[in-house]
């Protein structure tokens, strides 16, 4: 079976009985990574027994993966087909990051309020994501990067808010995170994670809003170039 990226997960997916992601929790991630980081051209047709074949599962499996993929807008179906990729236009980009800013930046300060005395465990995911990046390691920067932040939201205790903000997270299309732009992102984002946690741990509701907006904001740059190389501008990328 193909290298499953375990990094892109839903927020509802359940390891089995011995703690391992299913089959079909395995495929979706698979194949979300593969969609959201642009490997593979815009339009194109997953076709459910030639995928299972590639990757040597059962039809069933990919067909369920595609499905929850066509619910969350990666694809669309096409009769007689298969599922088609959809690629995103700037105006869609941009609404993504408009919802994650509003949610994100607010459950920053509500945790900032409410304070946190021990934040140990995401400093050491802090740690590792600032390790990824000295290796070059794109991959393993978003496990890290995906960890940190559903642990962080998690603090407030919100299972709702934190499913909502994991979710956006997980369709944003990751287009230039590994060009020259998105590796200087990479690298100047270390420091910004050790920042939030300072300004957890010492209440500063005032300054981390604007910190965690410009966390978020700053990527919008370098995947809204990647996207516009990507594909022509229409019409339906104006305001």
């Amino acid at each position: 079976m193909t290298p499953i990226h375990s990094l892109i997960r839903t927020s509802d997916d359940e390891p089995n009985a011995y703690g391992e992601p299913s089959l079909r929790e395995q495929v979706l991630a698979e194949l979300r990574w593969e969609i959201v980081a642009g490997r593979v051209d815009p339009d194109t047709i997953y076709s459910a027994p030639l995928l299972a074949q590639r990757m040597g599962v059962s039809t069933t499996p990919v067909r369920e993966a595609l499905l929850e993929l066509t619910r969350a807008g990666l694809l669309a179906p096409m009769r007689n087909r298969g599922f088609k990729v959809v690629e995103p236009t700037l105006n869609d980009l941009n609404d993504l990051f408009d919802v994650r800013e509003t949610l994100e930046v607010e459950a920053a300060v509500r945790l900032a309020r409410a304070g946190v005395k021990d934040a140990s465990a995401l400093r050491s995911l802090a740690d590792e994501i600032g390790d990824a990046v000295e290796r070059g390691d794109v991959d393993a920067y978003l496990e890290r990067d995906r960890e940190f932040h559903r642990a962080f939201v998690g603090l407030l205790g919100n299972k709702l808010l934190t499913e909502l903000v994991m979710n956006l997270r997980d369709n944003m299309r990751l287009y230039g995170i590994t060009s020259d732009l998105g590796r200087e992102r990479q690298r100047a984002s270390v420091r910004e994670h050790h920042q939030l946690l300072a300004l957890v741990e010492t209440g500063d509701a005032d300054a981390i809003g604007p910190l965690m907006r410009h966390h978020i904001s700053t990527w919008r740059k370098v995947f809204s170039a990647s996207l516009t190389e990507r594909r022509p501008t229409d019409r339906s990328d104006r305001r």
